[in-house]
């Protein structure tokens, strides 16, 4: 019997990386793990008090396809409170998580044969579902000229029309944003081209001050192009809850019905008990445990910011917003791959190599994902720079 063609797609490597350090930790190792981006806290009281209270009396049979209304109007007053955004909570589809969200997404958008762009460096799920849905992906090199983010003059600059194109701010791997100009001048490139804009926003909350103290100011693409974008989110990164996994969709009109076909054969609905308790992820107590997060791994990256020439990488992404910090390491004489696996056999720290997000130049790269404490944080670069000093 034949395996598909389209399910040829390279496995995701950090998960095979968390593999690893976890069988070093059963057998007794002492491992910091900083390969997943994966927030160390997991899911705030709030939220979990719900569950409990669902789990004992609550109804957890099937919700809509779309997602609980109750849910669903949650997630459009977000909008209103962070945005200013009056979003109809009939175009909020609520997801097995943003892999979910991704994958309904691109069925609802692109056919077979469809071009879509997005950055080189960038989270592999993309590339993967795309090409494994049939769709052509056009990767945009982009490094530090461009801040490892996507410009209208590289749109501008292909030779042939895209269909869709993906962008993400903050990014993964990077930690860059787009800058709200930018992510206009994007979003009006789209519109007036035809492009679907497909905007990865599941770090939007977890940003920080630039060099002068100043708050990075965080944009929505559906404040720029409302009826051309399509909006993914999820609730694993800020509200740490990645295991629920839960996530959300703000649909232009045009794709609301085929998401909601969609989303009832493919999975029917998300599991409802973390529908029902992710309500409570929106009260104010839910907002403050994320908000304490956000401070957690900003003391981390400040941390890390004021190491980075121990370290000694080169080319260090701006660690605008997100949790990681992406660096070159190719000074040390090793590849990306050969240095994580060499960190965790010798030192015992488990980081991300860049080929996972960059098949080009990732060799040089490597993720350190810094969504945990600051005395792990702190441990980890002390390991790491002593285990460099005898290479």
């Amino acid at each position: 019997m034949k395996v598909s063609r389209r399910s040829q797609v390279p496995p995701f490597a950090v998960m095979e990386i968390l593999a690893a350090a976890n069988a070093r930790r059963a057998a007794g190792e002492k491992v910091l793990n900083l390969c997943a981006g994966e927030p160390s806290t997991g899911a705030s009281d709030v939220v979990r008090a719900r569950a409990i209270d669902l789990l004992t009396s609550g109804d957890l049979g099937y919700t809509e396809s779309m997602g609980a209304p109750g849910l669903r109007a949650a997630i459009a007053h977000h909008y209103a409170d962070w945005y200013g955004l009056d979003v109809d909570p009939a175009r909020v589809a609520v997801t097995t998580g943003s892999s979910g969200g991704f994958l309904l997404a691109f069925l609802a958008a692109f056919d077979v044969g469809d071009r879509v762009a997005l950055a080189r460096p960038g989270y592999p799920a993309y590339t993967n579902i795309l090409a494994a849905l049939g769709c052509e992906v056009v990767e945009l090199a982009c490094g530090p000229q461009t801040r490892f983010q996507p410009t209208v003059a590289q749109l501008e600059a292909l030779d042939t029309p895209v269909d869709g194109l993906v962008v993400a701010s903050p990014a993964n791997p990077t930690g860059t944003m787009i800058d709200p100009d930018e992510l206009a001048a994007l979003a009006a490139w789209c519109g007036a081209h035809g492009v679907r804009l497909i905007s990865d926003e599941i770090y939007h909350g977890i940003t920080y001050p630039d060099a002068t103290g100043e708050a990075l100011a965080t944009a929505t693409a559906a404040q720029y192009l409302d009826q051309g974008a399509v909006v993914v989110n999820s609730f694993s990164k800020y509200w740490a809850m990645t295991g629920w996994r839960l996530g959300w969709l703000v649909l232009p009109d045009d794709l609301v019905a085929a998401v909601d076909a969609l989303a009832g054969n493919v999975a029917l609905c998300p599991p409802a008990l973390a529908q029902h308790a992710g309500v409570a992820a929106f009260s104010p107590e839910g907002y403050a445990a994320a908000r304490e997060n956000v401070d957690r791994y900003a003391e981390a990256r400040t941390h890390l910011l004021g190491r980075l020439d121990e370290l000694g990488w080169v080319h260090v992404a701006p660690a605008d917003g997100a949790f990681y910090l992406y660096g070159d390491v190719s000074a040390s004489g090793l590849d990306s791959v050969t240095w994580c696996a060499r960190l965790l056999d010798e030192a015992g720290v488990a980081l991300t190599p860049g080929t996972d997000f960059d098949p080009v130049d990732g060799n040089r790269y490597v993720r350190l994902s810094f969504a945990s404490s600051v005395d792990v944080v702190r441990e980890a670069v002390d390991r790491i720079v002593a285990w460099q000093g005898t290479l």
